[in-house]
């Protein structure tokens, strides 16, 4: 063999076993890039996974609350009916005459002016302190401003529980 064919010869070997190494090479990369995204793959599911679990939590927690403050409401609406139909009896009832408002007068106090007796007459039955009667219209009035501060109470209730269920 002339010296021109042995370095083409190992240079032909040369090449070969670089191809031969690339080969090599390339399966080993090719299988770590394969385990690499397998993980990659096994991560994601699991951060989904999660995720999706936190969500369905908070639905959960919110759909809950929902719940609750409807729940509240429906009271809320039931407590001011209750009162709105309390004040609309007492109103018909101060109407008809069927029912008198009366305020305590002070016995002691001389600059009341007002002389009622301190012992029940034959007509009624009231014991104990004097007592006036109210004209009706003005215990209209009080009843209407009465009816206005239940009606107040129970809204505050009600905001007071929506802002104690809200902010757990």
């Amino acid at each position: 063999m002339t010296p021109g064919q042995i370095l083409a010869a190992i240079l032909l070997a040369m090449a070969i076993s670089a191809a031969g190494t690339w080969q090599v090479q390339d399966w080993r990369m090719g299988k770590k890039l394969a385990e690499q995204t397998n993980l990659h793959q096994m991560d994601l599911a699991a951060i989904t996974s999660a995720a999706d679990a936190k969500a369905r939590a908070e639905t959960d927690k919110r759909l809950a609350l929902e719940q609750q403050l409807a729940g509240q409401d429906q009271q809320h609406t039931r407590e001011l009916s209750d009162a709105q139909r309390n004040q609309a009896v007492l109103r018909d009832r101060l109407a008809t005459s069927d029912l008198r408002l009366s305020v305590l007068i002070d016995a002691a106090d001389s600059a009341s002016g007002c002389n009622v007796p301190a012992t029940p007459g034959s007509v009624g039955v009231v014991h104990g302190a004097r007592r006036a009667q109210l004209d009706p219209a003005h215990a209209q009035r009080i009843l209407a401003i009465t009816g206005d501060g239940d009606q107040g109470l129970i809204a505050l209730r009600a905001c007071q529980a929506y802002v104690r269920s809200v902010s757990k």
